[in-house]
């Protein structure tokens, strides 16, 4: 895909990653991503907004060529990270005189992971400005959105908000701008989950800031760019604030089908008292998925069979999972069975310290559930029913 014109004299110049199926070894990407990169050529200087995964930087340099840029005065690296900033040498030895401008904590991060040379960066403080002749540069810090050395850049004569990963999405698309809304409202989701949920207060605060800027475009360094600001700010406002719904989380695995029963009556139980739950067998599940459906979720219920006198290592990982993401939970609660003893319940309580929930009392089956099991988790059902209505999740 070739470069595009998002203004006069502005570019979008990244690149477009349909097949990449995983991220950091972690992520799934069910849609592909891209790595969004924007050129300003300006009456005196030349910018480039981020960079590209170092696996596209030859896209990137393609681009360039095409366009016919002969000097680059400024890469501005909005973040560290190397899909973002991994192509920054590369450029920097097509057109040596560029300095690369960031904030004093990413000139540090970009020189350990880069090795990029201490006399080739500019640093910039919050609301510091750079002109380009006819164009001015302002650059807003926004640290822990969703790393520490974080900011975002702003274009003022075209108010436009080059965005890096806030307000981003794992997407391949052709399309310049969001028009399938539903599609990009789910992996824009799906990309707050997985990164920017565990940093909630900071995200709120960086709300805040940007409200204070006039925005047409946002541009950020993953997926379509937003021409219509108010659907993706909606979002986020209301990730970030809401509060947890009525709705319970309950990720499991069952070996030998004992879980698997309590899941099933337990699931029932809730929906007889009006309580949704989103169910995920871990054995297969997509994380991603887990992850979206922490961000709205009052409780989590955690089903396990006993292992070597422990959860099963896929719950483990979930659990773990959560405690990292640190999603606004109320309540958990842990369900399942066991052969002859074991601590799962402990393990699994020490392993979500991030976690600041109230814990309901456990139902444990030795063995096959019996009578007693089954009304020992309608009374669990019962009393998350009572808790989200104390609340008034809605």
């Amino acid at each position: 895909m070739s470069y595009k014109e998002i203004k006069p004299d502005v570019y979008w110049v990244g690149a477009i990653d349909w097949d990449r199926r995983l991220f950091d070894a972690l992520v799934p990407l069910p849609d592909g991503t891209s790595y969004n990169s924007y050129l300003i050529r300006a009456r005196e200087k030349t910018a480039l907004i981020d960079t590209v995964d170092p696996t596209m930087q030859d896209v990137l340099i393609n681009h360039l060529a095409e366009l016919g840029v002969k000097s680059i005065d400024y890469v501005v690296a909005n973040h560290a990270e190397q899909d973002h900033s991994g192509s920054i040498a590369q450029v920097l030895q097509k057109y040596p005189a560029a300095k690369v401008v960031c904030t004093p904590k990413c000139k540090g991060m970009l020189i350990d992971l880069l090795m990029v040379p201490e006399d080739k960066f500019i640093t910039v403080n919050d609301r510091e400005t750079i002109s380009l002749g006819d164009r001015t540069l302002e650059f807003i810090h926004a640290p822990w959105v969703h790393w520490p050395e974080t900011m975002l850049t702003y274009l003022r004569e075209d108010k436009i908000l080059f965005s890096c990963d806030f307000f981003g999405s794992h997407l391949a698309t052709t399309g310049l701008y969001v028009r399938d809304g539903g599609q990009v409202y789910e992996a824009a989701k799906r990309y707050y989950a997985e990164i920017m949920m565990p940093f909630r207060a900071s995200i709120q605060k960086n709300l805040e800031k940007v409200k204070a800027y006039a925005i047409d475009i946002i541009a950020p360094s993953h997926g379509p760019m937003h021409d219509r600001p108010e659907f993706i700010l909606k979002a986020y406002h209301s990730w970030a604030f809401d509060e947890p719904k009525n709705i319970v989380v309950l990720p499991y695995i069952s070996m030998h089908g004992s879980t698997h029963k309590m899941v099933e009556y337990f699931v029932g139980a809730l929906a007889e008292r009006s309580v949704m739950v989103k169910q995920f067998n871990l054995a297969v599940t997509d994380i991603g998925k887990l992850a979206m459906a922490l961000l709205d979720a009052a409780t989590v219920v955690i089903g396990t069979p006993t292992v070597l006198a422990g959860p099963h290592p896929n719950v483990a990982y979930a659990a773990i999972l959560a405690n990292a993401l640190r999603p606004n939970l109320k309540f958990i609660s842990i369900i399942g069975s066991y052969g002859w003893g074991g601590k799962a319940v402990e393990q699994l309580a020490a392993m979500i310290p991030n976690l600041k929930v109230e814990v309901l009392q456990p139902v444990l089956s030795k063995g096959f559930p019996m009578e007693a099991d089954f009304r020992a988790l309608d009374n669990l059902a019962a009393t998350i029913a009572e808790k989200h209505k104390e609340h008034n999740f809605a």
